[in-house]
């Protein structure tokens, strides 16, 4: 069963860190991207960071870049989003979703529809 399970949002304090997770399941490894999004109510969709399980290239946004990191456990088919320095402006819902075509990431990539959607995870920032 194809799908995509997310975890570890929270509430937490300006400057803090948070984990962000990224379950996978049913997905071909090489053969697909993991790439997470947020979004604020009354906001569009943004496109934060993409890790390729083709060629393990990563790419971030220059708002969080230097701040978030996207790794992966393959073992564990499980991508995570670390995220350092919060600020109330990281407050979103967070979705990771799945580009099912071999392919490296890069700043068109998360332009492209993708494949698989989770649920999502609020990470709410605030003091």
């Amino acid at each position: 069963q194809l799908q995509l399970v997310e975890s570890g949002g929270d509430l937490v304090q300006p400057g803090e860190s948070l984990l962000l997770s990224c379950a996978t399941s049913g997905l071909t490894l090489g053969r697909y991207s993991i790439i997470w999004f947020r979004q604020v109510p009354g906001k569009e969709r943004e496109a934060v960071s993409c890790i390729s399980t083709y060629d393990d290239s990563t790419y971030s946004v220059d708002s969080v870049k230097g701040r978030f990191n996207i790794s992966t456990d393959n073992a564990k088919k499980t991508v995570y989003l670390k995220m350092n320095s919060l600020t109330p402006e990281d407050t979103a819902v967070y979705y990771c979703a799945a580009y099912t075509v071999q392919a490296a990431c890069n700043k068109w990539l998360l332009n492209y529809r993708m494949d698989l959607w989770g649920q999502g995870t609020q990470v709410t920032v605030s003091s």
